[in-house]
């Protein structure tokens, strides 16, 4: 791998949140516009609160009749885990593969636990050897395939 990747290298950094107040509406609103499946919720100062996904919406709200332009995002968010901007490309994958999830919130936390980007599944194929990639893959998706979850 070369030079020791940290979370902030294999980030993508122009991440947007969505506040917990504004409504799923607006979420799948700046999902359509950002061409993203899941926005960060955040609070004052880009602190990181949850996070939703375009399934959440549908699934949870949609599907059950409900209006998204009523409920807020907040209402739906999911537990969310985060990497501190220093972990190593190593602890990225072990904490995406143990909590079988695509997205994983960067956190700054020298600098005031402020989100400054998220990884994903492309961020890692872009940054990581594909020894790494197929590895992961395994791991998430033989896991995913046998508990039925989606890991969204």
């Amino acid at each position: 791998m070369g030079a020791k990747l940290r979370a902030r290298d294999i980030m993508s950094g122009d991440v947007q949140c969505v506040g917990a107040h504004q409504s799923l509406f607006d979420a799948a609103k700046m999902m359509r516009d950002l061409n993203v499946g899941c926005l960060p919720i955040c609070g004052d100062n880009n602190r990181l609160t949850g996070l939703i996904t375009d399934r959440d919406i549908v699934v949870k709200c949609c599907a059950e009749g409900i209006d998204p332009a009523t409920v807020q995002a907040g209402s739906l968010m999911a537990r969310v885990h985060w990497i501190d901007a220093e972990a190593d490309a190593g602890d990225v994958l072990t904490t995406m593969e143990e909590h079988q999830i695509k997205r994983l919130p960067v956190i700054d936390v020298q600098g005031g636990h402020r989100l400054i980007g998220m990884i994903t599944e492309a961020n890692l194929a872009k940054n990581l050897s594909d020894e790494q990639i197929a590895e992961f893959a395994s791991r998430v998706y033989a896991s995913a395939g046998m508990s039925g979850r989606s890991g969204d």
